[in-house]
């Protein structure tokens, strides 16, 4: 799915006219134990329970395509009776009548989830008749094509809330709170089935994550049976590697600040599509060869990238991408600017050692304080006559602070 697919099913959860027919919940302690368990029709719902349900329906379906919500695809054996697709594609066309295959859903959960705390586990079905799309995308509600059903799945941790006073309006007083257990957004789930190029994929699903960095592979995994996704900040970590490697010892400040523009440039390029950008091992060569690898480099490319990574393995831009900032680290220094001045940072050889330089221009601060600088033209200098002699600037009263400068930094 990409990110007009995912928005397209999020806004069937709108509280005044959502497209759920029934709900069913289990609350489950830090033992495992089932504390609550109901099946109902979201009609019987209460208007004001309404509003909170659809923000943690919607919750499932945000963040970013590649990076919180994984496009994941069944292994053909999952597709057998008694694999984990052929389950959820049996309980999804049961219209979750069938409590024995709710029963078993929640124990596969409850015994595969790994979690110390309460949590509730929340699962929908519902139908969606989707429009009919004209020549310019408009879409047509007078002329559904076909009906999407579907189930999500959302697992919610529950917490305790803190004790202390509240104002109760009935008596006009403080009174004390106590501690209650409250619903928080849901940590991972899942839509099944995918809802590919605008219709039903059986062969796929959607995925959510709350922590990019941690996608559950005992959901991914055991509960559901698909491959174990690579996170973003692996993904990013790997193309690091290969950076590395490629350039070797020629893997300098220029070649790392070309990378990044390079990457920012593509995907600036790319910018106002839907879909996520895959870069598969020949377009991260070509890539690798945009930013000055020469043959002998790109060689070794060819020989380690099977290898480490698999001869199919791909990476999403977005993934590997620092679009936001660029940043340079030593031990004792951390230089970080907007991700489109690189320009602003540059490298220099004094005396025989290497320097990252960066100008000082209008508006420094140092740890909050405003400085003023020995350019009279950086921070709001008042205007010179073209006739006047300005006298140079005498330091000699200043105190020497050893091994300071304004605009050096040594790496």
């Amino acid at each position: 799915m990409n990110k007009k697919e995912a928005l397209e099913i999020r806004k069937l959860f709108n509280p005044n006219d959502c497209r759920v027919d029934k709900i069913c919940a289990c609350y489950v302690d830090g033992q495992k134990n089932k504390l609550l368990q109901t099946n109902d029709s979201f009609m019987t719902v209460p208007e004001e329970e309404v509003y909170k349900y659809t923000d943690i329906f919607k919750k499932t379906l945000s963040g970013r395509i590649g990076k919180n919500m994984l496009n994941l695809e069944f292994p053909l054996a999952e597709e057998a009776p008694g694999g984990h697709q052929h389950d959820l594609l049996a309980l999804r066309d049961s219209g979750l009548d069938n409590q024995e295959m709710i029963d078993a859903f929640f124990d596969k959960i409850i015994s595969t989830y790994l979690y110390p705390d309460h949590y509730l586990i929340l699962l929908i079905n519902g139908a969606y008749d989707v429009p009919g799309q004209s020549s310019d995308k408009d879409e047509m509600f007078d002329a559904s094509e076909y009906v999407y059903n579907y189930l999500m799945c959302c697992i919610c941790p529950v917490t305790l809330n803190k004790p202390g006073l509240c104002y109760q309006e009935t008596t006009n007083t403080f009174v004390h709170k106590i501690q209650d257990w409250m619903v928080q957004m849901p940590e991972t789930g899942f839509l099944f089935p995918a809802f590919n190029d605008r219709n039903t994929d059986i062969h796929s699903l959607l995925y959510y994550s709350k922590n990019a960095e941690d996608l559950h592979p005992e959901i991914t995994k055991d509960l559901l049976g698909c491959p174990d996704p690579v996170s973003a900040g692996e993904q990013k970590q790997t193309f690091d590697t290969i950076i590395e490697e490629t350039f070797s010892n020629h893997c300098d400040f220029e070649v790392a600040k070309t990378v990044h523009e390079q990457i920012n440039a593509l995907l600036e390029g790319k910018k106002d599509d839907p879909e996520p950008t895959p870069l598969d091992k020949n377009e991260i060569k070509k890539f690798l060869a945009d930013c000055g690898a020469d043959s002998d480099q790109l060689e070794h490319f060819e020989k380690t990238y099977t290898v480490e990574n698999g001869e199919d393995s791909k990476l999403l831009a977005s993934n590997i991408a620092a679009n936001r900032r660029f940043e340079v680290k030593s031990d004792d220094v951390k230089i970080s600017v907007a991700a489109s001045r690189t320009d602003l940072i540059e490298t220099r050889v004094i005396d025989g050692i290497e320097y990252i330089l960066i100008p000082v221009t209008n508006n420094v601060e140092v740890n909050g304080i405003r400085i003023r600088t020995s350019n009279p033209a950086s921070v709001g200098a008042a205007p010179v006559a073209e006739d006047e002699e300005i006298a140079p600037f005498d330091d000699s009263s200043l105190p020497e602070l050893e091994g300071v400068d304004d605009t050096v930094f040594d790496l």
